[in-house]
């Protein structure tokens, strides 16, 4: 009945997919909504921060400055450390090409890993045109670097190493204080893509030994086209701008500041640092009930490490079932296969593929991620669509072969 129900809803758009892709984006929280819309009224927070000589302005500035302040609260920095960006892509570039051009004197060598974000890679890739060496370090069959891996890697002109906090495919957290030691301790800079794991891991900037970090707010129910960039004021005096003019933010990332976008990520970042306690369990709880639904089904691999994981994210895949085809059934789920970026152009993950998966189980993975706004109804939904589908698959498939 419930396969019926679906497949009529679907025909006459009668419902919504149950969104579980958190890890794409999240849907924006109202009260960072109503925090942005005060900043983008005629009475108060809509001018521009850096003109100083009339009201407008100062309280432009002073929304900028409250915002810096919840992200450094959250991450233990100073204000003056922050750099703000138009997200975490823009953030990973500016760290990246930023700190090597700077330092080039210092070495022309970076170290990164098989499994990062696109705009590492792709960062990374640029600077090696541009004469740099490049060393990929890969991961174990769980999705895991070994901080031993870096240190092999290590050259005398290693001058930066790049390490995402949290995988945005399965969700693997890796040992950032391991690494950031190894590296304080040749003097490397270190830098850190944490876009997916701010608000879900505790991050301490100075404990995890971490010289650039990377963030966003829209992969926390915050706007999307803001992030920012935290560089070690007393290890990094700048990095080579990739924008020019106006000087606003040193120089290093010039342009009028959006100021509903910055005051509606440190309203996110507020929100993050007061609600951890309580609600990253709660988005545990929700994927490993998601996970003890299906993971008795034939077929089903869990991807990456079962312990070292996000609360947010379940990647899976299926065995005997062509991938394509199990996303057209699964129709009545916003979920992805492999991540947002690879979605889009059709790319089978490189992620999973590092892991050593098999081409059938590359295609056939999916990505579940849960947020805020999920509940327990979403996952049961989950779980009974997600059986549907691939028993009837598998039942298809395996007439196929008997035929």
């Amino acid at each position: 009945m419930l396969r019926e129900d679906l497949r009529i809803a679907r025909r006459f758009g009668m419902a919504r997919p149950v969104y579980m892709d958190y890890a794409a984006t999240t849907p924006l929280d109202p009260r960072v909504r109503d925090c942005m819309l005060e900043c983008m009224g005629h009475e108060q927070g809509f001018g521009n921060p850096s003109s100083a000589t009339h009201v407008y302005g100062s309280q432009a500035a002073r929304a900028v400055e409250r915002a810096a302040e919840a992200v450094a609260s959250l991450i233990n920095c100073d204000l003056e450390e922050l750099v703000w960006t138009s997200g975490a892509t823009e953030a990973d570039n500016l760290a990246i090409i930023g700190a090597a051009q700077f330092r080039n004197m210092r070495g022309r060598h970076i170290i990164t890993t098989v499994i990062e974000h696109k705009a590492v890679l792709e960062s990374c890739a640029w600077l090696a045109t541009q004469g740099y060496a490049v060393s990929y370090v890969q991961s174990d069959e769980l999705g895991r670097i070994d901080p031993r891996a870096i240190a092999a890697a290590f050259t005398a002109e290693t001058t930066l190493v790049s390490v995402m906090h949290a995988n945005n495919e399965t969700g693997v957290v890796q040992d950032i204080a391991a690494i950031g030691a190894l590296c304080r301790d040749r003097d490397i800079l270190f830098h850190v893509d944490a876009a997916q794991s701010v608000g879900k891991l505790p991050i301490d900037v100075r404990e995890l030994q971490i010289d650039l970090l990377s963030i966003n707010a829209h992969k926390a129910c915050g706007p999307k086209g803001v992030g920012a960039l935290y560089m070690n004021a007393d290890r990094i005096r700048r990095v080579e701008p990739l924008l020019f003019g106006g000087g606003q933010q040193r120089g290093i990332r010039p342009g009028t500041l959006p100021v509903h976008q910055i005051a509606g990520m440190g309203e996110t970042m507020r929100i993050l640092r007061a609600d951890m306690i309580e609600e990253v369990p709660r988005i545990q709880a929700l994927r490993d009930r998601l996970w003890s639904g299906i993971e008795k089904l034939p077929g089903i691999f869990l991807n990456g490490d079962s312990l070292n994981r996000l609360c947010s994210i379940l990647n899976v895949s299926v065995a005997d079932v062509e991938g394509e085809s199990l996303r057209y059934a699964l129709a009545d789920l916003a979920v992805a296969s492999g991540s947002a970026c690879n979605s889009a152009n059709g790319e089978p993950s490189y992620v999973l593929r590092s892991l050593g998966r098999s081409d059938q189980l590359v295609e056939s993975s999916l990505r579940f991620s849960v947020g805020r706004f999920s509940t327990a109804a979403d996952v049961e939904q989950a779980v009974e669509s997600f059986r549907v589908a691939v028993t009837h698959l598998q039942t298809l498939a395996s007439l196929d072969e008997a035929g």
